[in-house]
């Protein structure tokens, strides 16, 4: 099932699936199936996981967005279900913190590219407080040269690398090759391989009385001459070098070098004034300089000669050893119990203080996370039941003006007041009109369009926290008027009966229970339907129907098309009951003549109350067609009846041939009984037809 819906969801991804197929698949996630436990729908809230994350920034725009809310409700009030398994809650919560961070996901922010040298560097200086200096022209490689890749007896003494060596940090032994413009050195493959050398002749074993490399011997320290060196350090290499003459006399002119140096031979030597001593490199140098790339390790010089300490070459200006920064320790976040009283003391102190600006400030600094916010509106609101009516009225303004300056939404009061209701059956001891006072909440939010009816009305369908709904429509037509309220009702396309107990789902009970609560006004018609017929009963004189529905029912109402569909409902009924027939009624088929004249007459009798309220308007003349449909379907369309009907009303002028022929091209699923009316009388439809174009035709000519 998850791959079906992976590829649905992709399929939507790139619009080729309607969204309305989309959001019927999600409804059918969301659903809870019959005889299926809650902890048994992990599979589908895993699948309606993956469609969110991948079709939900596709369907999260403003038209869609109350369907979009509603389902990330649901998914909420899931997510906080123990019994659902740990790991589909936490993809529930995900899934809504990725709706909360504008469908951006948490891996988007993690830089995982590639990097340069330089921010390796750095990233090593600030996570491990290690400092790898840049590979420079100054570094040496002596990875082969100590450590324990040679004993002690075979380590060499070696000087700076001259030549390209420099440039490529050539390993010892490995030369680049010969030919001109090669700057050969004494570890080149060319140069040192000499039967002299132990390293590269492999006579190691006999080393042991020979205290340094002849190739040293010979050697005489480069000095520049364009360059001041320390005198002192000069005389040190002087009588080293004459050390080595003595030792060398008897040694073969090839391996002699006499003389001194040209003006032209450059020396590769650092200069003087930056050959420190070993005692004096810092403490956080590597101490195993062989687990350390070569590029990484510091230059060397050319070993001094014996009973002098060893002296190395560093480059001028040698770069700082950045220690680790130390780490800075971030302030746990407050937890929710701290919270909490942060918010019951800006509570407290608005409400006594009245003071707006130092409320939204206190708010501001606190910075409560996202999945707090619900919970902070249940405390501002649980802090201001105990209190009088004006400081309630202080804390909704104080939740409105939180929503202008952005810190929460029509969400969050949702969730915040269905946490409340919640708790309503321990409330109620202390506080039995709990339920009044939450209704100014909900009332005040609809006002200053904090939510609307509709999503105020959707978690309390089917009576749930009865009568909560009616009462928040109370204290809205208070604080409003009543005409506002019927308009915003309206608009809202709220279901009333629904509203209601199951029990109580019928227009009888919910006229009876909105008659109690004082809100009939907001169902005029409903009203209308059930004292119409007993006025008309009581007296069916043309002029005083006329009358009644004049003083009773709004003048805005008498071109409304439920009002004539009522009207004409009444009408017929009455004449049912004056003819004496019964639903199911053979009568019905088969009228007796005297039935059929008293029907006439009583047609002729409320003509003028109809046509009233038809004249010249088409659109009323269909409503009240469809209105004899419905009465006609409701007695299983008796042989003849809506013929008769018809023809008696294009007689008698009630209703225009435009009417009649605009109803049956109408193609509405709203009235039952289209196709059996249309079988009824569609000859005499067509005959209408007929007979207006033939008149048309005689008019032209």
């Amino acid at each position: 099932m998850l791959g079906n819906i992976k590829f649905i969801s992709e399929l939507g991804k790139l619009d080729l699936i309607h969204e309305s197929i989309l959001h019927k698949c999600i409804k059918t996630l969301l659903e809870k199936k019959k005889r299926v436990q809650l902890k048994d729908m992990g599979e589908d809230l895993e699948c309606l996981c993956q469609i969110m994350r991948t079709v939900g920034p596709r369907l999260d725009h403003e038209k869609a967005k109350s369907l979009m809310d509603q389902y990330f409700g649901r998914m909420r009030s899931l997510m906080n279900n123990k019994d659902l398994p740990a790991r589909i809650r936490f993809l529930l919560q995900d899934t809504v913190e990725l709706r909360e961070n504008n469908w951006v996901p948490r891996k988007a922010f993690i830089d995982n590219g590639p990097k340069t040298i330089n921010q390796i560097r750095q990233d090593a200086v600030k996570d491990l407080g290690v400092f790898i200096p840049p590979m420079n022209q100054g570094m040496r490689m002596d990875f082969f040269l100590e450590g324990p890749f040679m004993p002690n007896r075979m380590k060499l003494d070696r000087e700076t690398l001259g030549g390209l060596a420099d440039m490529f940090g050539q390993i010892p032994g490995i030369g680049i090759g010969t030919g001109p413009g090669v700057i050969q050195d004494r570890f080149s493959p060319t140069l040192g391989r000499h039967r002299t050398n132990p390293l590269f002749n492999g006579h190691s074993g006999h080393m042991t009385s020979q205290p340094q490399s002849q190739f040293d011997l010979g050697m005489k320290p480069f000095i520049k001459s364009n360059q001041g060196q320390n005198q002192h350090f000069h005389n040190q290499n002087q009588n080293h070098s004459n050390q080595q003459q003595a030792q060398s006399k008897d040694m073969p002119p090839r391996f002699k070098k006499g003389g001194q140096l040209n003006a032209d031979e450059i020396s590769l030597r650092p200069a003087q004034s930056f050959l420190l001593n070993k005692n004096q490199v810092p403490k956080l140098q590597p101490q195993i300089p062989t687990m350390i790339p070569p590029s990484a390790q510091p230059p060397r010089t050319q070993t001094p000669p014996l009973g002098q300490p060893p002296q190395l070459g560093l480059k001028s200006n040698p770069p700082l050893i950045q220690e680790k920064p130390q780490k800075t320790i971030k302030k746990p976040p407050p937890t929710k119990e701290e919270l909490l009283k942060m918010t019951e003391n800006i509570v407290t102190e608005y409400l006594n203080s009245k003071n707006m600006e130092d409320a939204v400030i206190g708010v501001r600094e606190m910075k409560a996370p996202k999945h707090f916010l619900p919970e902070m509106l249940s405390k501002i609101i649980l802090c201001s039941l105990e209190r009088t009516d004006e400081d309630r009225e202080q804390a909704s303004t104080l939740i409105n003006t939180l929503r202008t300056e952005g810190f929460i939404t029509g969400e969050n009061f949702m969730c915040a007041l269905l946490n409340v209701l919640d708790q309503c059956p321990k409330i109620e001891v202390d506080i039995p009109l709990v339920k009044s006072y939450l209704a100014q909440f909900a009332a005040r939010a609809v006002i200053a369009e904090l939510v609307s009816v509709a999503e105020l009305a959707h978690p309390l369908e089917n009576g749930n926290h009865f009568p909560l709904f009616l009462l928040c429509l109370q204290q809205a037509s208070k604080l409003k008027d009543r005409e506002w309220l019927t308009d915003l009702f309206q608009q809202s396309k709220v279901n009333m009966q629904k509203m209601l107990p199951e029990i109580d789902q019928n227009k009888d009970r919910m006229l009876e229970v909105l008659e109690g609560k004082g809100l009939s006004f907001l169902f005029p018609l409903l009203k209308l339907e059930k004292e119409l017929l007993k006025q008309i009963k009581a007296d069916p004189s043309p002029q005083t129907i006329y009358k009644w529905i004049k003083d009773n029912i709004s003048l805005k109402l008498h071109t409304d098309k439920g009002f004539v569909n009522i009207l004409m409902t009444s009408f017929l009924q009455y004449f049912f009951a004056e003819l004496g027939v019964t639903e199911g009624d053979e009568q019905l088929s088969s009228p007796s003549k005297e039935q059929l004249d008293q029907e006439k007459q009583l047609l002729l009798a409320f003509k003028p109350v109809m046509q009233k309220f038809l004249h010249d308007h088409t659109d009323l003349q269909i409503s009240a067609l469809y209105a004899l449909q419905v009465h006609c379907n409701s007695n299983a369309f008796p042989k003849g009846m809506l013929l008769r009907y018809f023809v008696h009303f294009y007689d008698l002028e009630i209703i225009e041939e435009e009417a009649f022929i605009a109803w049956k091209e109408d193609v509405s699923q709203e009235f039952p009984g289209k196709g059996k009316a249309l079988f009824q009388v569609n000859q005499w439809l067509t005959w209408l037809e007929t007979a207006e174009e033939e008149e048309s035709e005689e008019e032209a000519d």
